[in-house]
C-alpha cells in the first residue's frame, strides 16, 4: 500500500510515512464495548436511551418525552434493518458490517455506451430515490478499514468489502437544520436519526439498483471504511476544524454513505472553495465546544489516542471528551455543525453570496459579519414544537 497518492494534491491531504490504516475497534463506540477507560455506566444507558423505556426523559428542555418519542423513532428504521442478522451471524449492519440485505440482481452488466451513460443513468436514479447529493471516487485502501469489530467476540474480524471493486459512490444526506438548531437535546438528536434512516434506505435502494443492472454492489454506512476522505475524494467537500465534512449544498449538516462497485463511472474531481483556510481563522467550534475536544490550534500530525488516525496532518477531534459528553448529556451533540459559519441555508442567495466571499482574502470580514448577524445560540426546543 502506498501511503502517498496523486489524489492527495487535489483533496489537500498530507500524508506521512508514518500512516496506519485504521482498525474499526479502535472507534470510540468500538471501545465503549470492550476498553475500561471508555465503557461505562452512562455510556451503557446512552445506547439503551435510544430504546423508550430507557430513554430517561426529564423535565429539562428538549429532554422531555416527546422529544426522546421523535429522536428514538427517527432510528427505529435504521435499528430494524441493523439488526436483522445481529443476535444469529454477529452482523450489526450499516455500523460495524455492510448492509447484506440485497436481492438477486441480473446475470448479465447493462451495456452502457461509457462510463460517461452509466454515470449519467446512474445519476438520474440517484435523484428519482432521493439522494442528497453524489460523487465517485477511486477505490483507495487506505481508508478501508485494516479490520473490523466483533460485537459478539469483542475480537477483529476481516473486512468483507472486495478489493476488486475500482469505484466508491459516496453519499451525502442533509440533516435538517431547524432540529440541529435545537442542539443540545434529545430532539436534535432526531436530525441525526432521520439522516441516517434516509442514508439506510438510499444506500438499499441505489445499491440494488446497480446489482439489478448486472454490476456489484456493496453497501456500507459507518462500517468497513472512513467516510470522510472518502468524500472529500468525490468530490463532495472538504474537511473542517471539527473534523467533519463541510459541502457547498448543506455545510456540516450531512450524513455518509458510500457503495463500493464495479460498475463503470466517471470519476468527480476533489471541491475546493476555500474551507481550509477560513477554519485556520475561525474558532467558533473549538470556542463552543464544552469538553474542548475540537483543537483551537493548528494541525498537527499527533494523534490524541488510539481513535484517531496516524500519520496525517490534520485538525483531530478528542474523541473521549466528544463521547463523554454525550453519554453525560444522554443524547448526541453537534454543537459544532450548530455554531459552524457554513451551517446556513444555501438556497438563499445572500448566504451563497457569504460562501463565495469567504474564499476570498475577505474571509476574515465575513467571519465577522457572521459572528455579528448570526449569534447561532440554541433554539427552545419548546419554540420548535410551537413552530
Amino acid at each position: 500500500m502506498k501511503n502517498r497518492l496523486p489524489i492527495d494534491a487535489k483533496t489537500g491531504f498530507d500524508v506521512n510515512d508514518d500512516f496506519e490504516r485504521f482498525a474499526q475497534r479502535n472507534e470510540i463506540y468500538c471501545r465503549s464495548e470492550w476498553d475500561p477507560e471508555i465503557a461505562s455506566d452512562a455510556a451503557r444507558k446512552f445506547f439503551d436511551g435510544h430504546y423508550m423505556p430507557h430513554a430517561r426523559a426529564r423535565k429539562a428542555d428538549g429532554f422531555g418525552q416527546r422529544d426522546y418519542a421523535l429522536r428514538n423513532a427517527s432510528w427505529h428504521v435504521t435499528n430494524v434493518l441493523r439488526d436483522l442478522r445481529r443476535a444469529d451471524d454477529d452482523r450489526k449492519e450499516g455500523f460495524f458490517d455492510t448492509f447484506s440485505c440485497h436481492a438477486e440482481g441480473w446475470d448479465e452488466p447493462y451495456p452502457f455506451d461509457s462510463p460517461e451513460s452509466g454515470t449519467a443513468n446512474l445519476r438520474r436514479a440517484a435523484e428519482s430515490i432521493g439522494v442528497g447529493l453524489m460523487g465517485v471516487c477511486e477505490y483507495d485502501e487506505r481508508w478501508v478499514y485494516e479490520s473490523r469489530f466483533s460485537e459478539k467476540t469483542k475480537q477483529d474480524k476481516p473486512v468483507d468489502i472486495p478489493d476488486d471493486l475500482p469505484n466508491v459512490i459516496v453519499i451525502g444526506e442533509p440533516m435538517d437544520i431547524g432540529l440541529t438548531a435545537t442542539v443540545p437535546s434529545a430532539l436534535s438528536g432526531s436530525a441525526t436519526g432521520i439522516g441516517y434512516t434516509h442514508d439506510t434506505v438510499v444506500l438499499l435502494t441505489l445499491s440494488q439498483y446497480i446489482r439489478n443492472l448486472g454490476y456489484r454492489a456493496v453497501a456500507s454506512m459507518n462500517d468497513s471504511a472512513l467516510a470522510i476522505p472518502l468524500a472529500a475524494q468525490a468530490g463532495l467537500g472538504e474537511i473542517g476544524r471539527h473534523s467533519l465534512l463541510i459541502t457547498k449544498e448543506y455545510g456540516p449538516r450531512l450524513r455518509l454513505g458510500k457503495i463500493f462497485t464495479d460498475m463503470p463511472l466517471l470519476i468527480d474531481e476533489p471541491s475546493n472553495f476555500g474551507v481550509r483556510k477560513f477554519c485556520e481563522i475561525c474558532q467558533r467550534c473549538s470556542s463552543a465546544c464544552p469538553p474542548k475536544a475540537i483543537p483551537a490550534s493548528a494541525p498537527s500530525r499527533t494523534p490524541h489516542s488510539v481513535s484517531n488516525l496516524k500519520g496525517i496532518l490534520k485538525w483531530t477531534t478528542i474523541a473521549e471528551k466528544c463521547f463523554r459528553f454525550w453519554a453525560s448529556q444522554n443524547s448526541d451533540c453537534s454543537i459544532c455543525i450548530r455554531v459552524c459559519p457554513y451551517n446556513r441555508d444555501f438556497s438563499r442567495w445572500h448566504n451563497r453570496v457569504w460562501r463565495r466571499l469567504a474564499a476570498t482574502p475577505l474571509r476574515k470580514f465575513m467571519l465577522q459579519i457572521d459572528v455579528f448577524f448570526n449569534k447561532r445560540g440554541r433554539m427552545s426546543s419548546r419554540n420548535w414544537w410551537r413552530s
